[in-house]
């Protein structure tokens, strides 16, 4: 599992200060939380506490003599080897060699279970992301969303929860009636039929596509049906036909689900009618101008929202509703994490507020909005796509870039700030290219290993404290940091930190090996120094596995 150093230090810190309330030396205060940093220069050490300044208000004491009271409790063990006091009021940490050159021997014990947690203790957590309206292609903009909800499944799953993937399938409403008729148009128009697209409809030449596989498999012969059920018919095949291609886009970004989830059986399954029973009950119904309104301005929003239009047909609001009981009251998930487009920012305060009428508490569901993007091929904006005319698909992006660029480029970036994906970087074979520069950081430590194997080294039994050189140690303390960030990205659902990890640990491999000759006639050093290459390698490709990327041993 590996130790969590910056949780260790945090609980050495607490105790020390509560040692130090007990025996009068500083007065009772709450310990602030989030107490542990890394200090922005390594000359301060490993990690530091502000703990001194934190306390010093409430205490009424001078930050320095809080900070020395309670650096001469702490603990140090096997982990530290100095505590020292900084101006104004720091404590910082020095981590001790000899630990850190444990840790190889630690990494390689766990191996693919180095990093994996028990934080989540097993908590079932549904992550619901992409749920696209199967209307068309997967674009570029919904790549964002789907990397980053695989990538926090992965980052969850390796800190102890129970996390199911879910599309949902926006498979009845007005979006589909429109898909139907625009469908039932082409298809026409195929036939060498005049036909016209609905005003509301999909004039995408995707659906040409679609229709003349559909006379491929299935002929003329929904010409001589009624309009209705050609509609229908047609409609049942178009939507079977978009989840397929769906989901091979998906699968080929490295995206899967355990969970398709229809909307239409919400309706089928009385999820719909159970929530509007509940809703009323409640006294959260009314009706207004012939629609059913959610009164959720007696629950601090704004404005009511309408549940039922006033021609019957229920909105997609009402369709929330229902999924997220079914969610929470039917299938009993501890947690849910919703990814959204930023277009669905309105949304977030009403279903919150739906799920508290629900007697649910609102804090077990978490929305992450995902904020646009942007393609550009070095300093020219990508627009549209030159075999559609359209929008980019994903698709064709992945065609252009692969897998692994893709999954990096949009984890790279925290999904609160907009984001640019640069193609002529993406593909570029050089160190410029964070995709290339970390998978090369694996291939050459595979390369360095096979080596070693040839020459029949045995570098697992070797002698670790023969690891001295500054190069060897800044590696080993970033490899020990996976553990630490798989908690904390677990926490923040802010997987952007670790593409930002995986780039400093792979320039600490590089610098090592350019700093430090691995096989050499010194074979005790030599040893040593392979089995830091193991762990290296080990660790970079648990990180790449995280992020959804290959680690290549070969480049």
């Amino acid at each position: 599992m590996g130790i969590i150093i910056k949780d260790l230090i945090e609980d050495r810190i607490i105790k020390a200060v509560r040692e130090a309330q007990s025996l009068g030396q500083i007065p009772i205060a709450p310990i602030p939380s989030e107490i542990v940093e890394r200090p922005q220069h390594s000359s301060h050490g490993d990690f530091a506490t502000a703990i001194g300044l934190k306390l010093a208000r409430s205490v009424q004491m001078n930050p320095m003599e809080i900070a020395q009271r309670i650096s001469q409790l702490i603990h140090t063990g096997d982990e530290l080897s100095r505590v020292t006091v900084a101006s104004p009021g720091f404590i910082n940490f020095s981590l001790s060699e000899d630990w850190l050159r444990n840790q190889v021997n630690l990494i390689l014990e766990e191996g693919d279970n180095f990093g994996t947690l028990s934080i989540g203790t097993g908590q079932k957590v549904q992550l619901e992301f992409v749920s696209v309206n199967p209307t068309g292609p997967l674009h570029v903009g919904h790549a964002r969303g789907a990397v980053l909800g695989s990538a926090l499944s992965a980052i969850l799953e390796a800190a102890g929860y129970q996390v199911t993937n879910e599309y949902y399938v926006n498979d009845a409403g007005s979006q589909m009636d429109n898909f139907y008729h625009s469908l039932h148009s082409r298809y026409l128009q195929a036939n060498g039929l005049s036909a016209e697209i609905p005003t509301d409809g999909y004039p995408g030449s995707y659906l040409i596509d679609l229709a003349n596989s559909i006379i491929a498999s299935e002929g003329s012969k929904f010409t001589n049906m009624a309009e209705q059920q050609a509609i229908q018919e047609l409609g049942a095949l178009g939507l079977q036909q978009m989840i397929i291609e769906i989901k091979s886009d998906l699968e080929a970004l490295g995206v899967e689900f355990d969970i398709w989830f229809s909307e239409k059986t919400l309706f089928a399954n009385s999820y719909y009618s159970d929530v509007m029973k509940l809703l009323k009950e409640g006294g959260y119904v009314s009706e207004r101008d012939g629609a059913v309104w959610f009164n959720s301005s007696s629950l601090g929003e704004d404005r009511d929202n309408v549940l039922v239009r006033s021609n019957g047909v229920p909105t997609y609001f009402a369709s929330d509703a229902a999924y997220h009981y079914e969610k929470f009251i039917v299938r009993k998930f501890d947690w849910v994490t919703n990814i959204w487009g930023a277009d669905h920012q309105g949304h977030v305060s009403r279903l919150k507020a739906v799920l508290s009428a629900l007697g649910v508490d609102p804090d077990r569901l978490t929305i992450i909005l995902a904020q646009m993007m942007t393609l550009r091929r070095g300093s020219e904006i990508v627009r549209v796509s030159k075999r559609t005319g359209e929008l980019v698909t994903l698709r064709e992006l992945l065609e252009e870039v692969g897998k692994d660029a893709c999954r990096f480029f949009y984890l790279s970036r925290s999904p609160q700030t907009q984001m640019e994906f640069d193609l002529e970087l993406a593909t570029r074979q050089s160190q410029e290219n964070p995709v290339f520069y970390i998978q090369y950081a694996h291939a050459r430590a595979a390369s360095i290993l096979r080596n070693a194997n040839e020459r029949d080294l045995d570098y697992l039994n070797s002698d670790g404290g023969l690891l001295q050189a500054s190069p060897e140690l800044d590696l080993i303390r970033h490899l020990v940091l996976l553990p630490e960030l798989i908690a904390s990205m677990s926490k923040s659902l802010e997987p952007h930190h670790l593409p930002h990890y995986t780039v400093e640990l792979a320039t600490a491999f590089h610098w090592f090996y350019d700093q430090c000759r691995v096989i050499s006639e010194d074979l005790p050093l030599s040893n040593a120094r392979l089995k830091l290459v193991a762990a290296s390698r080990l660790v970079l490709s648990l990180c790449l596995s995280l992020m959804g990327m290959t680690a290549p041993d070969k480049m």
